[in-house]
């Protein structure tokens, strides 16, 4: 392989627990403040940089990095493009807001395709800590037609176009090949992301984070954002908790059986 495109996919996700709901809408209030890029968004980039760093001379590795959030969303784009990114782009309009996993991936899709050139390897965090629906990346693999591996614990070899991979499946870790072009997601554990250099950090300052609006994406508005959502959040709340307790005493066989009536009595 002469080049090679790569493509991470990244999301800017709460850095606390503490995080507002919209109460119309039932998302996650994303004001910037205290967000903080994805854990596995972060061991996908590494893989790509490292990718990059094992490139031969001839073979130039081109790492793009991908995110669809608001206008701050750029400072974590740039943080990724001080660490070793090439490039950036940023999908941000209010249009694209509300979205559930097939509205994102399909914004995603033509994230990708902005990239001029087709990538040959998309690599995504496993899940994002704020969904947890591990669902995005086999999704966009779709999109793109493209063959994809889930839960990869470990790169094995990258060689003649084609990836050898190490991944948790059901039935235990299994070893599989595939050709170029295709997509991973990752598990959390597969790198751990480098620090930026001090070189990196100020080339990015000034670093171009290329942003596009639904119409610079000719995104089609009905399978964007809510509109675009077929599932949707209908109440949001955070469960009462009740410091009331009940001691169950007696024999094992008598604790046991008032258990199943206390039990029963709850609907359990």
């Amino acid at each position: 392989m002469s080049s090679m495109r790569i493509l991470v996919c990244v999301k800017a996700v709460p850095g606390s627990t503490e995080v507002k709901m919209d109460p119309k809408t039932n998302t996650i209030v994303r004001d910037g403040g205290s967000a903080v890029l994805n854990p596995f968004d972060a061991s996908a980039l590494e893989v790509a940089l490292a990718l990059k760093d094992a490139a031969a001379a001839g073979d130039p590795v081109r790492v793009t990095v991908l995110s669809m959030g608001i206008p701050a969303t750029a400072k974590i784009l740039r943080d990724c493009i001080a660490r070793g990114a090439d490039d950036a782009i940023l999908l941000s309009d209010r249009a694209f807001a509300g979205a559930d996993t097939l509205a994102t991936t399909y914004a995603l899709s033509l994230g990708a395709a902005a990239m001029g050139e087709a990538p040959d390897l998309v690599l995504c965090g496993k899940m994002a800590v704020d969904g947890d629906t591990a669902q995005i990346g086999p999704e966009l693999a779709g999109a793109l037609g493209i063959p994809c591996v889930a839960d990869v614990a470990e790169l094995v070899s990258l060689a003649d176009g084609a990836l050898t991979v190490r991944h948790a499946t059901d039935a235990g870790v299994a070893t599989v090949e595939l050709a170029l072009p295709a997509l991973l997601t990752v598990a959390k554990d597969i790198a751990q992301l480098r620090m930026p250099s001090i070189a990196g950090v100020r080339a990015a300052e000034d670093a171009p984070v290329r942003v596009l609006s639904a119409a610079d994406a000719g995104a089609d508005s009905a399978r964007c954002g809510l509109a675009g959502s077929p599932t949707q959040v209908v109440r949001s709340f955070v469960p009462e908790r009740s410091g009331a307790a009940e001691r169950v005493e007696g024999t094992a066989a008598g604790q046991a059986a008032k258990l199943v009536d206390l039990l029963g009595g709850m609907g359990l």
